[in-house]
């Protein structure tokens, strides 16, 4: 049973109480209002009899009065100036009326109850109250039965705002978690390509050149592949560590590795070399402080340079340039030469320079990439940022 048929299912049996206390208080009321005309009217045991069968026979109209409220309260209402036994079960339906309807049709029923109920009073007159009390007491009562309904619909519209709005809340929380978990594994995405694409190209260029070089040293091949194993064995290491965070629940995250940053530049270096990507390094900003975001795109943007380099331009010489702008900006420039006939060992997505555009971004920072013609020098590839930092 689905949650929504097993709630209609309860709001039906809820209402079926609902419908057995009113039709057994139309029976007490009627079997109440009798006694009291056969004190005060001298009403005889037989008359007394039928009005109440009368009034309880008329008060199973009452089990239809959600289904057809206005009419189950007219007729009501109606024989209720003949059928004494009826005016309880009668007011039961006004009440009804008023808490499940809105406008005219709750005006209208109002003014036949009371029209019908000081016509009841002026055919069945009380000689022991006075008329103008009579009249004042349907009145009440009739003005009472409104107002018990009015807040009664009230309260139920209440607790149905309330019931809206926290289903809406909570959808609206399932939504969020939906997107913070979305972003999360987009970040996850990025951090898989910067990690491991940096790690299986090394990987492949020296694999690369193993091939393209028969002529090694034992020595040489040695290095090399321990160089492969060594990023092999890194990169499996990274994939495990991230999918150990996809499958890891709320709260799990705790146990990651930190992530690199500027300070881990030099083993970054140190496996550009290995990888066999020349890199001159000229650094202003050594030991001045940075900020762990900073660094950590920093550092990303540097190991996504020189992965494009290894790639694209396998044995040229890469520039690297960190310095301060003077004018609250921090400059990146890594540029490496084109050679004349430029080929890829390693074919690339291009996502990884959409992920740094993204990062930078997210710093409020500028990314620049392309080729450009440097004078006397020929063609390059250059990847510049600019990066909001305070000096």
């Amino acid at each position: 049973m689905t949650p929504a048929t097993e709630a209609e299912r309860k709001e039906r049996n809820r209402q079926r109480v609902w419908d057995v206390a009113a039709v057994l208080s139309a029976y007490l009321g009627a079997a109440f209002v009798l006694g009291e005309a056969q004190a005060s009217r001298g009403l005889t045991d037989e008359q007394v009899f039928l009005h109440l069968v009368a009034g309880c026979v008329l008060a199973q109209a009452l089990w239809w009065r959600h289904r057809w409220p206005v009419a189950v309260a007219v007729f009501l209402n109606l024989v209720s100036v003949v059928a004494e036994g009826a005016g309880v079960a009668s007011l039961i339906a006004l009440f009804t009326v008023v808490t499940l309807r809105r406008g005219r049709p709750t005006v209208l029923v109002t003014a036949l109850s009371l029209v019908t109920g000081l016509l009841f009073t002026w055919l069945n007159p009380d000689p022991a109250v006075p008329a103008v009390v009579a009249v004042a007491l349907t009145v009440a009562i009739t003005a009472a039965t409104v107002a018990i309904g009015l807040a009664a619909r009230a309260r139920r519209e209440l607790i149905a705002s309330l019931r809206e709005r926290a289903a809406r809340a909570e959808e609206e929380t399932r939504l969020r978690a939906d997107r913070l978990r979305s972003l999360e594994r987009e970040r996850i995405a990025r951090e898989m390509h910067d990690a491991l694409a940096h790690r299986i190209s090394m990987v492949s260029l020296h694999a690369g050149a193993l091939q393209i070089r028969p002529d090694l040293t034992p020595e040489e091949v040695a290095k090399a592949a321990a160089t492969i194993r060594d990023s092999a064995h890194q990169a499996l290491e990274d994939l495990r560590e991230i999918l150990g965070v996809l499958r890891a629940g709320d709260g799990d995250g705790d146990g990651l590795r930190p992530q690199p940053d500027l300070r881990d530049l030099g083993d970054l270096l140190a496996d550009a070399d290995r990888a066999g990507v020349r890199v001159s390094t000229v650094n202003h900003l050594d030991g001045l402080p940075i900020s762990a975001s900073l660094g950590r795109t920093l550092y990303r943007l540097i190991q996504e340079g020189l992965t494009n380099a290894g790639k694209h331009a396998p044995g040229t010489s890469v520039r690297l340039l960190l310095e301060s702008t003077g004018e609250g900006e921090l400059h990146l420039l890594i540029s490496n030469p084109l050679p004349g006939i430029a080929r890829s060992v390693v074919p690339g997505a291009g996502a990884g320079l959409v992920g740094l555009a993204e990062r930078v971004e997210l710093l409020h920072g500028r990314l620049s990439h392309g080729v450009r013609t440097h004078p006397g020098a020929g063609l390059s590839f250059d990847l510049e940022a600019w990066l909001p930092w305070p000096s």
